[in-house]
């Protein structure tokens, strides 16, 4: 904690802290250091909010079960973490790999719900890796979400041709992705 006699000024924080609950703000102090300011009435809300009900249910053995699977393929670890955690604190469970002969590897063992896949990757990029997926029929029916920095009209053409479901480009908007996944999975439901 940093004494609260000093004046400062209050900067807005980026997308991947604005829902971490308690945190409102960031500054810089004259040594160069940043600093997140905290919203002490946000976190004691928040703890209170945690506590378990007294309130006895009875256990959903079937709960695990019904969470969808997102695979997050992508060669930069920042954005498998980023996007990892934001789709985590939204109840999902999420398989990530690092290209796309890693994430046929994966594919071997489970058939995630929705895709989220780069185009730019080492050993096999994104392009390749959605031809693989469209050709296996386990995986055939799979939304694909292709978020990358290649937004050109020929990216998005040819990714449309190839069978990417949705075309993001970088950065991608949280609100926009999660409302896309979660359309995917009302119409895969909707579809079962």
């Amino acid at each position: 904690m940093v004494g609260s006699n000093q004046e400062i000024v209050v900067k807005s924080i980026g997308p991947q802290l604005q829902r971490v609950a308690g945190i409102t703000g960031a500054t810089v102090l004259g040594t160069g250091e940043i600093v997140l300011i905290l919203n002490p009435v946000l976190l004691a809300l928040k703890e209170v909010a945690a506590r378990p009900a007294i309130v006895y249910e009875a256990p959903k053995p079937q709960a695990a079960a019904t969470q969808p699977t997102i695979m997050v393929v992508d060669d930069s670890l920042t954005v498998r973490k980023v996007t990892g955690r934001l789709l985590e604190r939204q109840g999902y469970i999420v398989v990530t790999a690092r290209d796309g002969v890693e994430a046929m590897e994966k594919l071997l063992e489970l058939v995630p719900d929705v895709m989220l896949v780069d185009i730019e990757m080492p050993r096999m990029d994104g392009f390749d890796l959605t031809r693989n997926v469209r050709a296996d029929k386990r995986l055939a029916r799979v939304p694909i979400i292709m978020i990358t920095s290649r937004t050109a009209d020929k990216h998005q053409n040819y990714a449309k041709e190839i069978g990417v479901s949705h075309f993001l480009g970088k950065p991608y908007q949280e609100d926009d992705l999660l409302e896309k996944i979660s359309g995917f999975l009302k119409e895969r439901r909707a579809a079962a």
